[in-house]
């Protein structure tokens, strides 16, 4: 059946009627929404005055009444629903007005992230190497090359002293002096080690007759004419060289020259010479005046050069009376009682010449009788006689010693020995 046209244009009137304030509702919501987000920093609303509260719901009421002229199908927009509604006022309460603000400054954080294209790479930015870590590094390898090579050039003037191959002679022939033989290889080594000195080494072998002073310098003598040429060792003897009828003015120009020639010599060929000086107590002043200025240390290169090994018996008599009042201690065996020893003879020496201050002192100990044995054994080998034990103690016996305790120290040494083996 056919609808009239009158109820159809009737019914069309209602939902006009419906639709047109549903339209400017929405249309309503669009433009506060768009309201806000142009406004994002809206100041919250103070307490309002009573007369705009009044007006505010005067406006409602009429709004009510105008809706309420559509009909029963706009009950929906009630009192109650416009009261509690808060889509077309901007009264809005203190707590949703916080958490809207919180909102805001949370999704403004976010917005402040920076956003890279797609397309872009991201590089860290490149550190810079200093040029001065390289220049550091490079000076610590140089010094430290230098420094091998130096040490390298100790070793090699000591391996060609033959220093170590010394120490051992000297120790297998020399007996009763352990402390001064250590002494004695100490300053070599330590003076040989290098060519460029600025004084020489003066070595003075003190100690009462008999005691091995002579034998260590046959040995220095033998030991530096094998290493070097016969060139570069003197030895002097006061007696032979310059005897008691000799004008001392004379002695003193002949030892002049030889030292000066001897130095003149090495310094070319870049070698310590050795002046081994025996019977040092019987020179005149003229001499040790002469060897004093060689001793000193302001010098020309070549003079600072040199190794001058001092014999003399000067300083006997301190050292026995010391050695026979610490025998039952064995401070005679450590560097400290050779230190004790120094300071008491080196006042005596240098009461007979100050030349003794520029000289490093050895002081040679008393031997004991068991050192003497050995020294009959040794040289009974040397003359190719066989060492018997019982005919080695008599011989020993012969002679006379210090004796405290438990112990017997030789008043002579081992000077005797040899004259007792040749009578054999």
């Amino acid at each position: 059946e056919e609808v009239p046209d009158a109820v159809i244009s009737a019914a069309s009137k209602k939902i006009t009627s419906v639709s047109s304030p549903l339209r400017a509702i929405v249309r309503l919501r669009r433009r506060y929404r768009g309201l806000k987000k142009n406004r994002p920093h809206l100041e919250l609303p103070r307490e309002k005055p009573v007369e705009f509260v009044h007006t505010r719901l005067l406006q409602r009421q009429l709004s009510l009444s105008r809706t309420s002229l559509y009909g029963p199908s706009m009950s929906l927009f009630n009192q109650s629903g416009f009261e509690s509604s808060q889509y077309f006022t901007f009264d809005t309460s203190v707590e949703h007005y916080s958490v809207k603000k919180c909102r805001r400054k949370k999704s403004r954080r976010k917005s402040r992230m920076v956003l890279y294209p797609d397309k872009t790479k991201k590089y860290l930015p490149a550190e810079e190497k200093s040029k001065a870590k390289r220049c550091l590094l490079l000076l610590i390898a140089i010094i430290f090359f230098q420094i091998l090579n130096a040490i390298e050039n100790l070793d090699d003037n000591l391996q060609k002293y033959d220093l170590d191959g010394l120490e051992k002679t000297m120790h297998r022939e020399v007996f009763g002096q352990k402390v001064a033989v250590e002494s004695i290889m100490e300053l070599l080594k330590d003076y040989l080690a290098t060519h460029i000195h600025n004084k020489p080494l003066v070595i003075s072998l003190n100690g009462p007759t008999g005691v091995g002073k002579s034998h260590v310098g046959w040995v220095l003598a033998k030991h530096f004419r094998s290493v070097m040429d016969n060139d570069f060792v003197l030895q002097y003897f006061v007696m032979h060289h310059c005897p008691s009828g000799v004008a001392p003015l004379t002695c003193e120009i002949d030892l002049s020259k030889k030292i000066s020639d001897m130095v003149t010599r090495a310094e070319i060929e870049e070698k310590t010479p050795v002046f081994i000086l025996d019977e040092v107590e019987l020179m005149s002043p003229v001499l040790l005046d002469t060897l004093s200025r060689f001793f000193e240390p302001n010098q020309t290169n070549e003079f600072l050069n040199a190794i001058y090994i001092l014999i003399s018996n000067l300083g006997g008599a301190e050292i026995t009376k010391f050695v026979i009042q610490n025998a039952s201690t064995e401070l005679l065996h450590q560097p400290r009682g050779a230190e004790e020893l120094v300071s008491i003879i080196q006042p005596v020496l240098v009461s007979v010449h100050p030349l003794w201050k520029a000289a490093d002192i050895i002081p040679f100990v008393l031997l004991e009788k068991s050192h003497v044995i050995n020294c009959f054994l040794e040289q009974m080998r040397r003359e190719g006689l066989y060492p018997d034990q019982k005919h080695i103690e008599n011989l020993a016996n012969q002679l006379s010693y210090y004796t405290t305790g438990d112990k017997q120290y030789s008043s002579m040494g081992c000077k005797q020995v040899v004259a007792k083996v040749n009578l054999l």
